[in-house]
């Protein structure tokens, strides 16, 4: 007989009356959750192939009666989607390298070396968890003005390299490596930074893949912080360009501005679908340790 794996209830228990009704609105309230995210997108992609006057029609009508595809042409056409989409790229690749490397560096120092105090030092880091970001958002600002960073993809990547949250993941994920790997590689006569690179770094493809989903996700949807340190238009993210110049237009068709959210929608839910079980086991990895 061929092992399978037992779920929560086996089908004995599906039989029972009680486990029936508690297993449906279980499944139906699942459906409503699956209908309520799906139905955004769906919406959103059809208003962006109807008509204009068709998409200010009242009673509004779900599908489109014609599909208008150069909708999408026009909204490509509309503003430059590639320049802040590169500006986007630009920033998520440099906060993802400082979080790896100053992060990394200082959780692997706190983890693994012999350092004096790192205990409290650990919870000093955990006590910025507490502080909301509002508090030292023009702090920040200042700071990053008095440096001359105004205006520079280094406004983004200097605070990469100071997010607890970040520091605390990689520390957890640190602390669960053998330190019988870490001694040995010192017998043979290998430096801490060796060891950091030559075998942390490779054991740590599973967490660093989930803070490049999450930093992904940060970076493109944040739209508040790049208006404010972004001075010019060639530096806008694409969260930032689509809010200032789709959002905010007032000439611009309805149709068109849901056909350029629709295609700015399609990136973050391909990165869904191919990296969500590490987006998963990042959920589970957040969960902080003592």
């Amino acid at each position: 007989m061929k092992d399978t794996d037992r779920g929560i209830l086996s089908p004995y228990d599906l039989k029972k009356t009680p486990n029936k009704i508690g297993y449906s609105v279980m499944i139906l309230i699942i459906m409503i959750m699956v209908v309520t995210m799906i139905y955004p997108i769906l919406l959103t992609m059809f208003n962006g192939l109807k008509s204009n006057k068709e998409v200010n029609t009242f009673p509004p009508q779900f599908f489109p009666q014609a599909w208008n595809w150069h909708n999408l042409v026009e909204a490509w056409h509309y503003i430059d989607l590639l320049m802040f989409l590169k500006n986007t790229i630009m920033i998520f690749a440099g906060n993802l390298i400082m979080t790896i490397v100053v992060l990394g560096l200082a959780s692997f120092s706190i983890s693994r070396l012999n350092i004096p105090y790192k205990r409290a030092f650990y919870f000093f880091f955990l006590m910025a968890l507490f502080i909301p970001a509002s508090s030292y958002m023009i702090p920040s600002f200042v700071n990053l003005k008095e440096l001359g960073l105004l205006n520079s993809y280094a406004a983004f990547w200097l605070p990469a390299g100071a997010s607890t949250f970040y520091f605390v993941l990689l520390k957890n994920f640190f602390d669960g490596i053998h330190m019988e790997i870490f001694e040995a590689a010192r017998i043979d006569g290998a430096s801490e930074l060796r060891s950091f690179i030559r075998i942390a770094v490779p054991l740590s493809v599973p967490i660093i893949s989930t803070l490049a989903i999450f930093i992904f996700a940060s970076s493109w949807n944040d739209w508040f912080w790049p208006s404010l340190v972004m001075q010019t238009s060639d530096k806008y993210t694409l969260a930032t360009a689509v809010y200032k110049y789709v959002i905010q237009a007032r000439t611009l068709d309805t149709n068109i501005k849901f056909a350029i959210l629709f295609i700015i929608m399609i990136p973050p839910i391909a990165v869904f679908m191919l990296f969500q079980k590490y987006i998963m086991r990042g959920v589970s990895m957040s969960a902080v340790k003592g």
